[in-house]
């Protein structure tokens, strides 16, 4: 089971959170988008030097969510990891 969701970085490239949880001892990579977190606060483009404190304030459901893509294996990218979406939460 993942925890600790932790604050990485703000890729505005590619319009993503970046974060990690652990998986007992490992670390898994994961990302949510920036749509996702503003339509969670149902807010409009969040200004990028705010991001962080946005997450910090969501990360509670965005951990559950991670969480829940973890157990059910729904891995993408490279490196392999959780990516989370305005879709993941509905």
């Amino acid at each position: 089971m993942l925890t600790g969701a932790t604050f990485r970085s703000c890729d505005l490239d590619r319009m993503v959170v970046l974060f990690s949880m652990m998986d007992d001892q490992t670390e898994v990579p994961c990302a949510v988008s920036t749509a996702a977190m503003d339509d969670l606060e149902k807010s409009t483009r969040t200004a990028a030097d705010k991001r962080e404190a946005q997450f910090l304030r969501l990360r509670d459901r965005i951990g559950q969510r991670a969480a829940r893509k973890f157990q059910d294996m729904e891995f993408e990218g490279t490196p392999r990891g959780i990516i989370l979406r305005s879709i993941d939460f509905r």
